[in-house]
């Protein structure tokens, strides 16, 4: 895996969460000291009350009240232990804004969640981070100057952190998937929604929130609610971090006060608007050019327009791509993306990829793609299909006319440039279906199962076109229910065999 880049620092009003990193790539904890200052132990009665004054809500997406989940794990805890669980496995390919404060501002997040663990009593602080990434080497190495400063006599918590390094999914980033990462398994949403105040890490209640949300903690313990409420507007106080990319000739992490006009946050990172913004993310929604232009940054705000503010990602399209086939490419994405445990995933949102790919060659329709999203829309064991779903109704409205001309005409005139974020992957696999003509039977059930991807002469035997990354798994169950057994799947590029373990290969 290519390591994330972080992208630059901008600012529109005070610097709070991105202070001092003008003239710094990372502030280590000294540096961080000498700007911050050392926090003071708070009691949980204190704590909350700070919390509350100005409603701190959680940063991951779900703007959840973040005094709550504090009063819900002590709760659960009573007199037993608890844990703190930082959420850093940022798997949002058009977010940056968590990696930033992990490669450049670690202590001030380790500072909020010490915070939250000294008034719980709990046992022990988890950063998890996306595995390999230069975000977990960085608070590894803080948490090593933490261990180095007390030491050497420095005032320094007694409370232990842990830094766990989770494989980067997409959905890995979900409570119940980071939990179950934690404790040392397969990091994908579990099928039954259990509260990690309950029962998280080590099945202990675990106060777990986003990174952006302990840093937030650590700068209003600093600042006091008083301060702290002097920018941002009454219902939201405060700053907010936001990611800028896509169409932006500069590509940013932005901090801004609550409120403060969409149309300024995108003039600042050189941004055009174009066909629409989208907001929030790949579980977002898209906000049409007008609407873009007159939104303000805030959850209240973005609710009027019909968006989300989400984990504060905002991607400007422009004019120069092709708006449904940037859609189109995105959903197929989510479809390879997910835990593949229930119907929804495993065949709904192959299926909505597929209508979506159909809508962007002018062969499909909208009603198609609509009746794809009622098959997945909730019914699945977590909220991945309805992010999804909420992704594709959302480009329906806005890209209206962008559809109109590829039904008409099959394309607007226009490439898809790649201007939404996708991982960066080495060499990710295409493969092929290879058939073994002294087996096929004609049945055609291959065409019915995959019927992009298969074709069938009049006599009903097939002939294969490629098969991309995100539609392997279809492709084998194409393989697994071929009734004569004369179907392989193959990389493209080569005779390495793509076979179920259970069943042997049929001979040549």
């Amino acid at each position: 895996m290519i390591p994330h880049r972080v992208p630059r620092v901008l600012r529109l009003g005070p610097a709070r969460l991105t202070a001092g990193l003008d003239h710094t790539r990372r502030l280590d904890l000294p540096a961080h000291r000498t700007l911050h200052g050392e926090p003071t132990t708070r009691d949980l009665d204190t704590l909350m009350s700070e919390v509350n004054e100005v409603d701190l809500r959680g940063r991951g997406g779900a703007a959840f009240p973040f005094g709550r989940k504090l009063r819900a794990v002590a709760d659960a805890a009573a007199a037993g232990e608890c844990v703190v669980l930082v959420n850093g496995a940022e798997g949002e390919p058009a977010s940056s804004k968590d990696a930033m404060l992990l490669v450049r501002n670690p202590h001030l997040v380790l500072d909020g969640a010490i915070l939250a663990a000294e008034a719980l009593h709990a046992r022990e602080v988890v950063v998890a981070t996306a595995q390999g990434e230069v975000g977990e080497s960085s608070i590894a190495a803080a948490v090593a100057e933490r261990r180095a400063a007390k030491v050497a006599g420095a005032s320094e918590s007694h409370i232990q952190i842990r830094v766990v390094g989770i494989p980067e999914r997409f959905i890995s980033g979900e409570g119940g998937a980071l939990v179950r990462g934690v404790n040392g398994l397969e990091a994908v949403p579990p099928g039954r929604k259990r509260r990690a105040a309950e029962s998280g890490v080590d099945g202990l209640p675990t106060l777990l929130s986003n990174t952006e949300t302990f840093a937030q903690l650590a700068i209003l313990a600093e600042l006091g609610p008083e301060r702290y409420a002097e920018v941002g507007t009454s219902k939201e106080p405060g700053t907010v971090l936001l990611t800028v990319g896509g169409g932006a000739a500069h590509g940013a992490v932005v901090e801004a006060p609550a409120g403060t006009p969409l149309a300024h946050v995108l003039d600042l990172c050189e941004a055009e608007i174009g066909d629409g913004v989208l907001m929030g993310g790949y579980h977002g929604a898209w906000l049409p050019t007008d609407t873009a232009k007159t939104a303000e940054i805030s959850r209240e705000g973005m609710k009027l327009a019909g968006a989300t503010l989400g984990a504060g990602i905002i991607v400007p399209l422009g004019e120069s791509t092709c708006p449904i086939g940037e859609a189109a490419k995105v959903t197929s994405y989510l479809a390879a993306q997910s835990a593949g445990q229930c119907g929804p995933c495993r065949l709904g949102l192959p299926d909505l990829a597929r209508a979506m790919r159909a809508l962007a060659e002018g062969t499909g329709s909208t009603d198609a793609v609509r009746r794809a999203v009622r098959a997945v829309e909730r019914r699945g064991a977590c909220f991945h299909p309805d992010g999804t779903a909420r992704f594709v109704l959302s480009a329906l409205d806005a890209f209206e006319n962008d559809i109109a001309l590829h039904l008409e005409y099959g394309s607007c005139g226009r490439p898809i440039r790649g201007v939404l974020p996708m991982p960066e992957t080495d060499d990710e696999p295409a493969y092929r279906l290879d058939v073994d003509w002294t087996r096929c039977q004609g049945h055609g059930l291959c065409a019915h199962l995959l019927p992009e991807f298969v074709d069938l002469d009049d006599y009903g035997f097939p002939s294969f076109r490629p098969v991309p990354a995100w539609m392997a798994k279809e492709a084998r169950r194409a393989v697994e229910m071929c009734p004569a057994l004369a179907l392989r799947l193959a990389r493209s590029g080569g005779d390495t065999r793509v076979r179920p373990a259970h069943r042997l290969a049929p001979s040549r």
